[in-house]
């Protein structure tokens, strides 16, 4: 079966640019993150968190509304407050 295709917002995408996150992070992440959480304050979207060895294993989070024909990206950094 495939995979939904990602959609990214204006946002997320100046957001990539802007704090030097590489797409294919966000791709792992997304598609094989080491925690799913639903976002407190907004029914519907979910945050996914992985580790980027190549950021020192920093997590990153991608907040995303998943769908069945695609998955929408609102945003993604580096979470400071998320530990081991």
């Amino acid at each position: 079966m495939a995979r939904p295709a990602l959609l990214f917002t204006r946002h997320a995408e100046d957001m990539l640019i802007e704090r030097g996150i590489d797409r294919a992070w966000v791709e792992t992440t997304i598609y094989e993150p080491e925690s799913v959480d639903p976002d407190p304050a907004q029914p519907g979207v979910f945050r996914a968190y992985r580790r980027i060895a190549e950021r020192g294993g920093r997590f990153l989070r991608v907040v995303y509304v998943p769908g069945d024909q695609n998955i929408r990206v609102l945003t993604a950094f580096f979470d400071r407050t998320r530990r081991n």
